[in-house]
């Protein structure tokens, strides 16, 4: 069988509630949709906004302090708010990448410490946060241990290594200072045949959540070796379906995953900067998007937007029809209310990009 580049943005915007928004639980949704992108705090909260029905921030304020859904360092090196019931096969998955990145970067091996040392401090460490820890008190613990402060830099990426969820503490999004708890269950680190079978599990989640997908996408979405996805892939065998893509790509899906025609009626949405779906593929002309606030047009990055004083600062890098604005500016009267009692002008500290911007139809949207 072979699917159009249409079908495959529609089969995305359908795995991602993003044809149409959801009555899930927030944790259910979460879990559906694999993975947020939650380097910016915000995100996940705009980004389930645009895919369950009436949000309550206050749900997901509630879903990361039960520990239901987790944020934590993990596909890509970054921060991904995940169900907490995902977290251990993805962390194992993704520990030779860590690892690697982590205790491997020159800001870690400058300090001197091997790994055999890292690995001892993070047991321990792992044993002090049973409890919530704030930054201060991990780095307390770790220079008792050495006898001597970590530098910044090194305990960094030790921190960045070992499998710590974040607390939630004070500030709009749930995450102001930085606070740790050990992840529970404890995920097993440095074992090649744990995070090889991890992997799968890993592989399997993406395919629901993205597919259909090539060896390249799914190494692209959590930054392993093409290799390791590969083995993944032929390991899982018969329980995936094998597709032709565009150009005869080799794409593999899980059996009976959403599949819709490519001209599904897909509605306008302003999606939350670093949205999952920019980032998730080797090939990003499948949404055809990259990392700031974006206006989602017909299942493609048309633009992109800002939230300041009056409303929502629309910037559509083509002409958009009358009726296309008009969807975005409802989409505006809903986003406006749901920022105002957390942060109005979200993703403020981006704005100097906006100078960058190539000259576009630029209109503001009212709350």
């Amino acid at each position: 069988m072979s699917v159009t580049w249409g079908e495959l943005n529609r089969a995305t915007l359908a795995r991602q509630l993003l044809l149409d928004r959801s009555s899930l639980s927030v944790a259910d949704g979460v879990r559906r949709v694999v993975a947020l992108q939650a380097q910016q705090p915000a995100s996940p909260y705009v980004a389930l906004w645009n895919r369950l029905c009436c949000l309550d921030p206050a749900e997901l304020d509630a879903a990361f302090a039960g520990h239901r859904v987790v944020r934590a360092q993990l596909m890509r090196v970054t921060m991904h708010a995940v169900g907490a019931e995902d977290h251990q096969a993805f962390r194992e998955a993704m520990d030779p990448t860590l690892r690697a990145s982590r205790l491997g970067d020159p800001r870690f091996t400058a300090s001197g410490l091997t790994l055999a040392d890292a690995d001892g401090l993070i047991g321990g460490l792992l044993d002090f946060a049973d409890q919530p820890r704030t930054n201060a008190e991990c780095e307390a613990w770790v220079a008792y241990r050495l006898g001597a402060p970590m530098p910044p830099t090194a305990w960094r990426m030790l921190r960045q290594y070992a499998p710590l969820w974040y607390v939630p503490t004070d500030g709009p999004w749930s995450f102001g200072t930085r606070a740790y708890v050990a992840a529970r269950p404890r995920p097993v680190l440095a074992d090649p045949d744990v995070s090889g079978s991890a992997l799968q599990t890993l592989v399997r989640r993406y395919l629901e959540g993205f597919g259909p997908a090539s060896i390249a996408d799914m190494a692209q979405f959590a930054m392993v070796q093409r290799a390791r996805a590969k083995a993944a892939v032929q390991a899982l065998g018969g329980s995936l379906v094998q597709l032709e893509g565009p150009g005869g790509t080799v794409l593999y899906d899980v059996p009976g995953g959403p599949l819709p025609a490519g001209d599904t009626p897909a509605p306008p949405r302003l999606m939350a900067m670093w949205d999952s779906i920019l980032l998730a593929y080797a090939d990003r002309s499948r949404v055809n998007g990259d990392v700031l606030p974006t206006l989602l047009v017909d299942g493609y990055v048309a633009g992109v937007w800002r939230a300041v004083q009056e409303g929502i600062e629309a910037t559509a890098f083509h002409p958009l029809p009358d009726l296309v604005w008009e969807g975005l500016a409802a989409e505006a009267r809903a986003l406006v209310p749901f920022l105002a009692g957390r942060e109005p002008e979200v993703y403020r500290r981006y704005h100097h990009w906006w100078a960058k911007l190539p000259d576009a139809e630029t209109r503001l949207l009212p709350g």
